[in-house]
């Protein structure tokens, strides 16, 4: 377990993203710790974190708000979730928190090689920004949320198929709340000023679609099978399914992430820096079941 070593001054740390999945299960961890908290949102009514957790509101197009809301923090984490917007809208975060003297920004990314495909490419290109500011950084890549599996499978799991185009691939899924628990350790950590630090977080084992299914199958007590589709017929069915084109780009660039196998590595880094092992698929599925039901 890699053990969390506290400066001697006391810190204010800043989440950019709070009230997305990862940013809003880590402001509740570190809502326990002996540290000032202050979320970053654009929507301030809508946030619902706990009590001691100061909010403050702020807007791309005013970057005043954005040194106001980092003016006293020593540590940042960043998260803008997938948007056309999210390159400029993270490197106009970094370089309001290097103006207002954070030291160590802890940057969520996502696990895979240099690549073309959205978002992994922005991640690339802000990561890149990052590495060329006098500021210590540590960059997050998780493989994929389980919790995509909701927005991929709910409907048609509880009529007993799933399809996609993913085909034999392979992919380690990991829950949000673990990458949260990592990202408070590396959040915590006293690091050097000339730190750069890269994690890849992975559950504990990798899946294919069919592999899930029989999950799903077990838990649900009734079959749930996988239909693979060609890319086409996939473009096809988003398209028909009313998405935009943007988010259907996406998705197909997800199906083909997941058909090659990119998040298929698995890692022993988050036991290692939590002193416990990542949460595996069937737990999910099992606590999340109501989610698959018809």
């Amino acid at each position: 377990m890699s053990e969390v070593v506290h400066d001697s001054r006391p810190s204010r740390i800043a989440i950019a993203g709070a009230t997305g999945r990862v940013g809003s299960a880590l402001a509740r961890l570190l809502a326990t710790d002996p540290v000032d908290v202050v979320a970053l949102t654009r929507r301030p009514d809508e946030a619902r974190l706990p009590s001691n957790v100061t909010i403050a509101a702020v807007r791309f197009d005013e970057p005043d708000t954005l040194q106001d809301a980092l003016r006293g923090a020593d540590r940042l984490f960043l998260s803008q979730g997938s948007s056309p917007e999210q390159v400029a809208n993270e490197i106009a975060l970094i370089d309001s928190a290097v103006a207002a003297g954070v030291r160590h920004i802890v940057k969520l990314s996502a696990l895979g090689p240099a690549s073309r495909i959205l978002p992994f490419a922005w991640h690339m290109e802000i990561e890149a920004h990052l590495s060329r500011q006098p500021v210590a950084s540590t960059i997050l890549r998780p493989s994929a949320y389980v919790d995509m599996l909701v927005r991929r499978a709910a409907g048609q799991v509880a009529k007993g198929s799933w399809a996609g185009a993913a085909g034999d691939g392979r992919v380690n899924f990991i829950d949000t709340r673990d990458i949260a628990k990592v990202a408070r350790v590396a959040l915590l950590e006293d690091v050097q000023p000339t730190s750069q630090r890269a994690y890849h977080l992975t559950g504990p084992r990798s899946w294919t679609m069919t592999q899930i299914s029989e999950e799903f199958s077990r838990l649900l007590g009734h079959s749930v099978v996988y239909c693979n589709r060609s890319p086409e017929d996939q473009k096809a069915a988003l398209t028909a399914a009313g998405l935009t084109p943007f988010l259907v780009d996406l998705m197909l660039g997800l199906e083909q992430v997941l058909r090659e196998s990119v998040l298929g590595e698995t890692t022993s880094t988050v036991e290692e820096l939590t002193g416990e092992a990542p949460r595996s698929l069937p737990d999910w599925i099992a606590e999340n079941i109501a989610l698959f039901r018809a």
